[in-house]
């Protein structure tokens, strides 16, 4: 029968970076059955953390191909989304019809970027982006032209960055946040306000409290033009007829705009699971060793999930599965469920202690662990001129987290802390 004993076909899907790692490590810890990779792109594995900062802003696009080690022996199924999911049959059904066995699945489908969701949102290629994969930054890069009205509704990390890399071509960059200060739910009100600070002596306008309501675009003649702008401030006439030229905000006020960036967060591209009795609407569930699981709790025989597509237990979050989305993530829970795929029961518990950076304005941004589970903050150091930051975050009195802006080294010590009563809670679930 399919699926007993140590797996002989081992299907991932998701070629991207959680995808590559597990399928390296299946290899490394001896795995020697056919291993198969299903990408929904056509690109091969590649990097994601510059798409937003070094490949935006180089004159030659930086190279993000992630190294696939020689001798590798897997199937690569490029350019074919999954569509499908048969858990009994253990059957992965792929959008040009064909059928994939399985005997060990590792579901590593990501996220897609949140869109379609502020009014008038022109329709594709008329100058509103989300920023998610290669082919959409290579889109909004031919768009950053200096000069031009940068919008970027959302100052989390990734607008945050990408707001950066426009200033630093030489766009005007208007930054949208609706919290008080940007990143302010991800690290808390201080260090927000430490980052809202380096965008405005970056020459961003960077507006708060406040959220694009609808965008305004171009009409088809100059007096629906002049109607629809004579108590708002949108870019001047001539932009084709249906293309972006400003906004209004939820407070009244309204912008100009050439182009605009949506980095309103991401949604885990688990749709393709709808029918297999896996409730993945916010991610795949899973247990302390990353198997899938149904909503009544039991483990879906022979299948595993990681990365942005899953939701992973955190020791240091007392087992709640909060979305993290960080690359960190990628990395080390490809890499446990692979082995929990080839040891089952005997595989350790994942116990790896979250981190997280940020590159802007020529400063590095670093954490480790959850801080946005602190109902407590304490600010080490806050050195504004000297552009350094470190802060901890802290629950009921105990360590959850860490933050340092310029002050990386200081960062290892709440590591050792963090991994240290990681490692204790997941002993308790071994």
């Amino acid at each position: 029968m399919r699926g007993t004993g140590r797996p002989r076909d081992i299907v991932i899907v998701g070629a991207s970076l959680a995808g590559l790692r597990a399928a390296e490590t299946l290899r490394a810890e001896g795995f020697t059955g056919r291993l198969t990779l299903v990408g929904a792109e056509q690109h091969a594995p590649y990097d994601r953390p510059p798409l937003s900062k070094q490949f935006l802003t180089d004159s030659t696009p930086a190279d993000t191909a992630l190294p696939v080690p020689d001798g590798l022996g897997a199937s690569w199924l490029l350019g074919r989304p999954a569509v499908g999911l048969d858990p009994d049959s253990r059957i992965v059904t792929l959008a040009d019809g064909s059928r994939l066995p399985y005997d060990g699945l590792l579901i590593a489908t990501g996220a897609a970027a949140r869109s379609g969701v502020i009014p008038g949102e022109p329709g594709p290629g008329q100058g509103v982006f989300t920023l998610r994969g290669r082919d959409d930054a290579t889109a909004l890069r031919a768009a950053l032209t200096p000069g031009r009205k940068l919008l970027v509704v959302g100052a989390g990390f990734l607008g945050g960055e990408a707001a950066a890399a426009g200033r630093a071509l030489g766009l005007d960059v208007t930054l949208v946040e609706a919290g008080a200060v940007p990143l302010e739910r991800a690290v808390g009100t201080e260090a927000g306000a430490f980052m809202g600070m380096l965008h405005r002596e970056a020459g961003i306008d960077l507006r708060t409290g406040t959220t694009v309501a609808e965008f305004r675009t171009a009409h088809a003649s100059a007096a629906e033009f002049r109607t629809a702008t004579a108590s708002a401030a949108v870019a001047e006439p001539g932009a084709p007829v249906g293309a972006l030229t400003g906004a209004r905000l939820s407070d009244g006020r309204t912008l100009a705009a050439d182009a605009a960036l949506l980095a309103l967060g991401a949604v885990p591209a688990t749709g393709w699971l709808a029918g297999s009795g896996i409730e993945a609407a916010g991610g795949v569930p899973t247990d302390a060793r990353l198997r899938a699981l149904f909503p009544d709790g039991a483990v879906v025989p022979g299948v595993v999930a990681a990365g942005d597509a899953a939701r992973v237990p955190q020791p240091l979050a007392g087992g709640a599965a909060p979305a993290l989305g960080h690359w960190s993530g990628a990395v080390e829970q490809g890499a446990a469920a692979a082995r929990t795929l080839l040891l089952g029961e005997a595989a350790p518990v994942f116990a790896e202690v979250p981190s997280f950076w940020s590159d802007v304005h020529g400063v590095r941004l670093r954490s480790v662990g959850l801080p946005a589970l602190g109902d407590t903050v304490k600010v080490h150091e806050c050195d504004r001129e000297a552009r350094r930051l470190e802060v901890s975050y802290h629950l009921d009195g105990r360590l959850v987290g860490a933050l340092t802006i310029g002050r990386t080294s200081r960062l290892a010590a709440y590591r050792r802390a963090l991994a240290e009563y990681a490692e204790y809670v997941a002993a308790q679930h071994a």
